[in-house]
């Protein structure tokens, strides 16, 4: 006969075992072989001049200069906040989504010299769902290209290739858009100089 103390030791029991297999050889079975099949991304995508870190491909970079391609904006202003990441959260109908795409937008013209009759990307505009997305769209870039090219005494024609150049494709030739990594853009403008 089964007593309430048998069963609780067989309960102890598999609560260690689970937590021996899901807490510590799983985690570390999904470690290895992210190390051994996918070591850079596993790695979280750095990108590296010489010795020092520059970033990591995979998060948005805060570029505000005007020689530098500029990323989305983002929900979350994090020279003042401790937050790490965060959409607005904002719906269509929201006045408050409204009023902010009406200042991003003059302040996006006023930045890059743009007439108000340009039709502005809708990624310049409007921040990701984490805040963090390392891409813009290609319009983005085209957009942004004159006021970089100013910046770094380039002709805007060269700073179009250099963006061309940058271009990435489909996902699996299917999905998403293509896009450009601003961080991958800025250092190519960087080591073109």
């Amino acid at each position: 006969m089964k007593t309430w103390t048998s069963e609780l030791m067989r309960a102890v029991r598999a609560v260690i075992l689970l937590a021996v297999l899901l807490c510590g050889i799983y985690p570390l079975a999904v470690w290895g072989i992210g190390q051994l099949l996918f070591p850079d991304k596993a790695n979280g995508s750095l990108l590296k001049q010489g010795e020092k870190t520059v970033g990591s491909v995979l998060i948005a970079q805060p570029f505000t200069a005007p020689e530098y391609f500029h990323p989305r904006p983002s929900a979350v202003d994090y020279s003042c906040s401790r937050v790490s990441s965060g959409g607005s959260n904002l719906g269509p109908l929201s006045r408050s989504l409204s009023n902010q795409v009406a200042k991003q937008s003059t302040r996006y013209r006023q930045e890059n010299g743009l007439p108000a009759s340009f039709m502005i990307p809708g990624d310049a505009l409007t921040a990701s769902a984490s805040g963090l997305d390392p891409h813009i769209s290609p319009a983005d870039a085209a957009a942004q290209a004159a006021r970089v090219a100013r910046a770094r005494g380039m002709n805007r024609k060269q700073v179009l290739r250099m963006v061309q150049r940058q271009l990435e494709g489909r996902q699996l030739g299917l999905f998403g858009e293509p896009r450009i990594n601003v961080l991958r853009l800025n250092l190519a403008l960087d080591g073109h100089e």
